[in-house]
């Protein structure tokens, strides 16, 4: 049985408005809140509208809004956002009963309260393969450009922008040295209004700040991050260069993870839009500031969004009252490849966030460099674990070691002292020791931090059961050596079982082709998708540790300040998988979004370095819930043979299928939308996945169909049936004579034996003519079973 805090079913069947989500007793005040109202779409034309249609869209919010609160004047000051290019609606300080009376408006989609989401490499690309390693005629071993970086040319002059924290514009990584003009279609600007703010260039071609929402939520944030575009936080610089960023040679840090610092598609242009503001618990993003980003994006002609946010609590979730949702689906509507993180929840699963199917969601993966940490126990045990610090042991020798539990101060309890807490440790037992602390509760660098404000000269780190093989190159106070839990076991029975404990922890060397690699991350979150079970969630996995990026030098702590540094998270992968996009568009500028997401789903590979599947957490064999479709492989994306394409209605045509309405959707498109009087079977949506969470029902038919974007040919279908499941594929056989064509098949699975696949089973289908492998994961269970509690129960 797993269980975690999902949505029940019944919250994607009520109606999509603020009365269903005013039945919390917190919400029905008559307090005055940011409220986000959305009316679809636009018919104007998207961005060639000109001032006047904007400004008619802007009079036509305030009327709306008038008519409800009585007067023009008091509409004008409590609108926050006007929404006018792609994006129809606006955001406003409203009461529950007046967002209420919205709600029932004609052409109003949704109302709902503005919610905060939070924020979710010199090695990763080279071992993704886009450096090539080669022997010349000397012997020596040199690196040359992929198939994909030279047929895209680098990504040269798709632009890519970035929801996120803002950007450190005078990283080497978005310097405009050998760039020409600014692309015709870029409509954008470079908010440059403060003496911090950013300067733009033909790299780094725009910024935009939004933060009315976050401000209006009543959230506190440093003036010199809530006013300006600049990045004070890092995460954004991280991410935009990851997906974009130039090539910068003899990046390290640390003198570790030394080499080339590049984005995925290192001539794209790039920009940011600020959505995200530093707490005092780590960021926050505003629904509504997310929504101005997408709608500024989507106009000013980006090709690709990577998105390295999202929500923490899908309860009564809607795609409707969702702003990355919308925004996304605007985006996707106006060809714009959308990419977004998985989230960092796992790995319980049924965590997986933003699944909206038109969003291409990455979960998080490992690569083959390591930076080993070594630790000699006094016992002749030698232990492999990695960290960065600035100054190693003085001398190598063995010193003394000691739980942190037996170092606690009097007040303080064993369990919380050995997660080293602050507050726990007594300076007078810890000086001069070595600690061992249990990964968990805090951050992992807070625990070095501790330890050095008690004196202490050294960390092993050592995971938690759950944490199991998942390390992390973090940079800590004191020399430190993360190790995995069953090397943490060794030196918490080494203390206990020894009279004078001692160990040394030897300084940081970086090696590379670690096998095995990629593994998927402790904390990638995982599927099943609850929202909408049928779609499989994530899609894929990409690089998403110790993924060494440009970062902020804004701070205070002058001894932490570096122009590049280490960072994990689903938030690292998405840009991953965002300058692949970037390189695809680049190469087939005429895809659709939907194309671009088949491609990079349909080339993934479930394999790694050694062979086998990839590894989860504890050296388990991991699953689609952890890297859907697989790891992400640039060079086959450009070349998948075949994609499943989908058209913007066809996913309105999901949402009537999974119990939306027509009045729900209202104008998502221009002219309004209408659900077809027979509804289709949502496992009809065109995805490049297949999902049964209810075989215990009966047989599932599938219907799919593929369009060929290479030379003709003819394609048979393979089968890997999952586990006490039949999987019967109709025709199994398709000829293509020319390219665009497109042919439809039909995918049966059934049971082989009465309550088969009580637990989870996965199998695939694969496409093939013998060059191309159009592979698709296959997702089954009995009976996926939600309760009102947002928790998924069991399969029965």
């Amino acid at each position: 049985m797993t269980t975690n805090r999902r949505p029940p079913p019944l919250a994607f069947l009520c109606l999509v408005s603020v009365l269903c989500l005013l039945s919390s007793p917190s919400l029905a005040s008559s307090a005055k809140r940011h409220y986000v109202v959305y009316l679809g779409g636009h018919n104007h034309g998207g961005s060639s509208a000109t001032e006047a249609d904007l400004q008619a869209v802007t009079d036509s919010h305030h009327d709306l809004l008038a008519t409800h609160l009585g007067d023009m004047e008091k509409a004008k000051n409590a609108i926050r956002y006007s929404y006018t290019r792609h994006i129809n609606g606006f955001t406003a300080v409203l009461d529950a009963e007046e967002a209420a009376r919205i709600a029932k408006h004609p052409g109003v989609v949704s109302v709902f309260p503005d919610r905060m989401k939070k924020l979710h490499t010199t090695n990763s690309w080279d071992f993704m393969l886009l450096n090539k390693e080669i022997e010349i005629p000397s012997g020596k071993l040199i690196k040359v450009p992929s198939e994909i970086w030279k047929a895209a040319r680098f990504g040269e002059n798709v632009i890519i922008g970035n929801l996120d924290s803002g950007v450190w514009p005078e990283s080497k990584s978005f310097n405009d040295k050998g760039y020409g003009p600014i692309p015709a279609k870029w409509k954008g600007l470079c908010e440059n209004n403060t003496k911090i703010g950013v300067s733009c260039n033909r790299k780094l071609i725009g910024s935009r700040l939004y933060n009315k929402g976050f401000i209006e939520d009543g959230s506190t944030a440093d003036p010199a991050d809530l006013y300006n575009p600049r990045d004070m936080d890092g995460h954004g610089s991280h991410t935009l260069s990851t997906a974009g960023g130039n090539f910068v040679p003899g990046v390290d840090i640390l003198s570790a993870a030394g080499g080339v610092a590049k984005g995925g598609a290192p001539r794209a242009r790039v920009a940011a839009y600020k959505v995200c503001f530093v707490v005092e618990d780590g960021t926050s993003c505003a629904d509504s500031d997310i929504l101005a980003g997408f709608d500024a994006a989507i106009a000013d002609g980006v090709d690709v969004l990577s998105v390295s946010l999202g929500s923490e609590d899908f309860a009564d979730y809607s795609y409707l009252a969702d702003g990355l949702a919308i925004g996304s689906f605007h985006a996707v509507r106006s060809g714009v490849v959308v990419v977004a993180s998985a989230g960092n929840s796992g790995p319980v699963q049924g965590t997986v966030a933003n699944f909206a199917p038109w969003i291409v969601t990455v979960g998080a993966s490992t690569t083959d460099r390591n930076i080993d940490v070594h630790v000699e126990l006094g016992n002749g045990d030698r232990l492999k674990g990695t960290a960065l610090f600035q100054k190693p042991l003085p001398d190598h020798k063995q010193y003394k070691l000691a739980s942190a539990a037996d170092v606690k101060l009097p007040n303080a309890t064993a369990e919380d002292a050995i997660l080293c807490l602050p507050g726990t440790l007594d300076p007078t037992k810890a000086q001069g020791k070595i600690l061992a602390c249990l990964r968990g509760k805090t951050a992992r660098v807070d625990k070095s931090r501790q330890a050095k404000n008690a004196g202490a000269i050294g960390v092993i780190l050592c995971n938690d059961e759950a944490s199991g093989i998942e390390l992390v190159d973090d940079i800590h106070y004191v020399p430190t050596s993360h190790v995995v839990y069953k090397d943490g076991v060794k030196v918490f029975r080494y203390i206990n079982g020894t009279k004078n404990p001692t160990a040394y922890i030897a300084p940081p060397v970086t090696t590379y082709g670690n096998k095995p690699a990629p593994s998927l991350a402790a904390f990638s979150s995982r599927g099943p998708n609850v929202v909408t079970p049928q779609i499989l969630k994530p899609d894929v996995a990409a690089p998403g540790v110790n993924i060494l990026a440009a970062y902020t030098m804004a701070g205070d702590d002058e001894s932490r300040k570096y122009p590049y540094q280490l960072e994990s998270g689903t938030s690292m992968a998405c840009p991953h998988v965002a300058g692949v996009a970037a390189l695809v568009k680049a190469v087939h500028p005429d895809w659709s979004p939907s194309a671009v997401h088949s491609a990079i789903m349909t080339t993934a590979r479930t394999r790694g370095n050694t062979g086998d599947k990839m590894n989860d957490l504890n050296e388990h064999e991991s699953s689609s819930f952890g890297y859907g479709a697989g790891h992400i492989r640039p060079n086959r994306a450009i070349k998948p043979g075949l994609v499943y394409e989908v058209a913007a209605h066809e996913y309105l045509e999901l949402l009537c299928s999974i119990g939306y309405n027509s009045s729900d959707m209202g104008e998502l498109l221009e002219k309004g939308y209408k659900c077809p009087k027979k509804v289709k079977s949502v496992f009809d949506h065109n995805y490049p996945s297949f999902s049964v969470p209810n075989l215990g029902s009966g047989p599932v038919t599938f219907k799919r169909r593929v369009k060929n974007v290479g030379p003709p040919g003819v394609y048979a279908a393979e089968v890997k049936e999952p586990y006490g499941v039949a999987v019967k594929v109709v025709p199994d056989v398709l000829k293509f004579d020319k390219y665009g064509e497109e042919k439809s098949f039909k995918v049966m699975v059934a049971a082989k034996w009465k309550g088969a696949a009580k637990g989870y089973e996965f199998g695939g289908l694969t496409w093939t003519d013998g060059d191309h492998y159009v592979r698709s994961p296959i997702f089954v269970t009995d009976n996926l079973v939600i309760d009102q509690s947002n928790k998924i129960v069991g399969t029965y």
